[in-house]
């Protein structure tokens, strides 16, 4: 399953996977580092676990495992900063210059930089918008001051004999209620000025009143445009407050209550000298904060750029060096400790290719001494490896989803190519829908190479990949059918012949009920056929095809059990040294034999055993068979809808010989074609068509019980491995 890597090779076989060896390897530690880095290169051998027992805290190379993490927790911290800067990271690969001890300090560094970068950076983004609600605050409250003063001015020249002592134009604002409060007592009166959240604004003020029970007097205005909050950096509609109240007590309430809500405090005086003094101080810190921040930001986009050059290198390697410590600790140390032993599965026609990256590792090592490299013997099953190609790769996933070939089993992914698309075909079969779908997946096909190295959203990541599963059924919806027939006896004997019935009543025109040809095949063998006879001799190769058929019923029953006992037999009584049988049966005995030892061959279990599969062949023949009608029901389903949509909606609406009306039509014919016919219509046949080689097909001859073959390979890493 997957490319093939490496150099020049044998011929595929597509029928049975490749054939398997178990191999292993005895590599000198100096030069095992980059032995594995070579075969990961190569990708042509799966390495066992021969530390399965460790944990991973216990195993050899835990150390380095946890330095490679760490490291790719700063790439991706470098990742993070770069998509919230806007800078994607570069796509294109190329030499890496930097080992992975200069990687480790290197990115130490710049990880260190930029958060310091990023926290002075935050700190003066802070400080700026402190300011910037503070200058709003001096604006805003300077305005109350101002208007409230003015107007002090105007009733103290009305109320001149009323005043007392010097409470005229200290608080202004509290002027109003000056008729309410005893002037023979000196009253001390302070104030608090900031921004509260406008959404809050309201609950804030009832919460003073009734904290205070009323003895505030609380102003508020409404600051036009949303200001960056200095805590969260957000921008937040607000309003400026000033709140006057009297004593201690109050104030802490007030203080305790702006807490609560968010309101952010500044200082503030009456004067109106210093308020202006105050502002225009603040106004030209603001501007050197400005500069300062736009310098920082500067900084940090050049430095996040240096890193987005050599970031997909970096990344590469670090993935890299982790997956190789991660297979050397599934090797495991000789007694001499100076050798680490691997064991693994690989093809057989890679062997020359693998002898040569361990020559070239012990070379390139400066090791004394090389590699070993030996073939095992053994009865275990060895991995499922088909090499596949861009087309064929996606037909042999859908028959993976099903299950895995057993080893050298037969491979149905080679009819798939044809029996898919035809099966889809013939319930979808429309010429102008199959142009619609030959042109979307032609744009696909024609830029597979840019779309290959972008991100994709899920379900056209889907389509992509499936791209020539799809253009196969393009192809066949555009009246490209053709006929096949079965390979066994029982069903050739019973359907084959109602096929070929089928096509010599097409051919000939006969009149012939098919239903009453095959029902009396059964019941009535002998019977003359009379208007139902489609050829001479037809009685004569009916009653043939019966017999047959009943033959096949005892040939499926009797034969293995009798043939697995003689195995069994020939196993333990003396033969334990003969030559290990090849095949399937024999993986499966071997397999029974390793874990069940002498166990006693029980044959009355495998004759029942053999009983049920045999019922259940020839009663799935019949009702599998019967599924295949699920074709017809859908076929005219397509056709049916195609025809609804083309006469209810388009010729309807060009009925009314209204211009807006059959745009209406078209608009909705386009989009019924389109969202009914051409997608979901799609994935109904496409599912089904699943359904018949899943069940219908493939559980006639397709156990699927095997495993895929898995390499360390360097061009599968993924950006998720962990």
């Amino acid at each position: 399953m997957g490319d093939t890597r490496g150099g020049c090779c044998p011929s595929m076989d597509l029928f049975r996977s490749e054939p398997m060896q178990l191999v292993q390897l005895i590599i000198p530690i100096e030069s095992a580092h980059r032995t594995i880095s070579y075969l990961g290169d190569l990708g042509l051998l799966q390495f066992k676990d021969l530390n399965a027992e460790k944990s991973p805290f216990q195993r050899t190379y835990a150390a380095q495992i946890k330095r490679c993490g760490e490291m790719a927790r700063k790439l991706n911290f470098f990742k993070e900063q770069m998509l919230k800067a806007g800078l994607p990271s570069k796509s294109s690969i190329s030499q890496v210059d930097i080992n992975i001890d200069d990687l480790e300090v290197k990115l130490g560094e710049l990880e260190a930089e930029l958060i310091e970068i990023n926290a002075n950076s935050e700190k003066l983004q802070r400080s700026y918008n402190e300011l910037v609600e503070y200058k709003l605050v001096l604006q805003k409250a300077g305005d109350f001051f101002g208007a409230a003063q003015s107007s002090a001015i105007e009733q103290q020249r009305e109320f001149e004999s009323r005043r007392v002592g010097g409470d005229s134009i200290e608080v202004p604002l509290l002027l109003e209620q000056e008729s309410s409060v005893d002037q023979s007592k000196p009253v001390n009166l302070g104030f608090l000025s900031g921004l509260v959240p406008r959404g809050k604004s309201m609950a804030f003020e009832r919460i003073l009143f009734r904290a205070t029970r009323g003895n505030v007097f609380l102003k508020q205005a409404v600051v036009e445009d949303p200001v960056p909050d200095p805590i969260s950096g957000e921008k937040v509609e607000k309003n400026v407050f000033v709140v006057f109240y009297s004593g201690e007590r109050a104030k802490n309430k007030i203080l305790k209550i702006c807490e609560a809500f968010g309101a952010n405090r500044y200082p503030f005086t009456e004067d109106l000298g210093k308020q202006a003094q105050m502002i225009a101080e603040v106004s030209g810190k603001l501007a050197e904060l400005k500069t300062t921040i736009d310098v920082g930001l500067t900084h940090r986009a050049n430095l996040l750029q240096t890193i987005r050059e050599h970031f997909e290198n970096w990344n590469l390697l670090a993935r890299k060096e982790k997956s190789i410590y991660h297979i050397l600790n599934m090797l495991s140390l000789d007694v001499t400790k100076q050798c680490l032993v691997a064991e693994g599965w690989g093809p057989v026609f890679a062997t020359k290719q693998i002898q040569e990256a361990l020559q070239r590792a012990a070379s390139d090592s400066n090791s004394q001494v090389g590699a070993i490299f030996q073939v095992l013997l053994t009865t275990e099953a060895p991995p499922t490896y088909f090499r596949t190609n861009k087309f064929s790769t996606a037909f042999q996933e859908i028959v993976d989803a099903y299950g895995v070939a057993r080893y050298q089993e037969a491979n149905p992914g080679v009819y798939t190519i044809v029996t898919f698309p035809f099966l889809f075909a013939v319930m979808f079969g429309d010429w102008g829908h199959g142009i619609c779908l030959l042109l979307a997946t032609l744009y696909f096909i024609l830029r597979e190479k840019k779309l290959s190295s972008q991100k994709l959203g899920d379900i056209t990541e889907m389509a992509f990949g499936g791209r020539y599963v799809i253009l196969m059924m393009s192809l066949f919806s555009m009246k490209a059918w053709f006929q096949f027939l079965p390979q066994m006896i029982f069903l050739n004997s019973l359907f084959g012949y109602l096929s070929l019935l089928i096509i010599v009543k097409w051919c000939t025109g006969s009149n012939a009920d098919l239903y009453h040809v095959m029902i009396y095949m059964f019941l009535g063998p002998t019977e003359d056929l009379a208007e139902n006879q489609l050829f001479p001799g037809q009685k004569n190769v009916q009653i043939v095809l019966l017999l047959l058929a009943l033959v096949a019923v005892p040939w499926m029953l009797l034969p293995k059990p009798f043939l697995l006992k003689k195995q069994h037999e020939q196993r333990f009584q003396g033969q334990s040294y003969a030559p290990l049988p090849s095949g399937d049966d024999s993986l499966e005995l071997d397999s029974h034999h390793d874990s069940h030892g002498h166990e006693e061959f029980e044959f009355s279990e495998v004759f029942v055993h053999q009983l049920i599969h045999t019922i259940e062949f020839v009663l799935g023949a019949v009702s599998n068979t019967a599924s295949y009608l699920r074709l017809w029901a859908l076929s005219l389903a397509h056709s049916e809808l195609s025809s609804v949509f083309y006469d209810k909606v388009l010729v309807l609406s060009a009925g009314f010989n209204n211009i807006v009306i059959l745009i209406v039509g078209i608009i909705v014919f386009i989009f019924a074609t389109v969202g009914v016919l051409l997608l979901m219509e799609t994935l109904s046949a496409f599912l089904h068509a699943l359904r018949l080689h899943w069940v219908e097909f493939q559980n006639k001859f397709y156990e699927g019980d095997g495993y895929k073959f898995l390499p360390f390979s360097f061009a599968l890493l993924d950006e998720d491995d962990e």
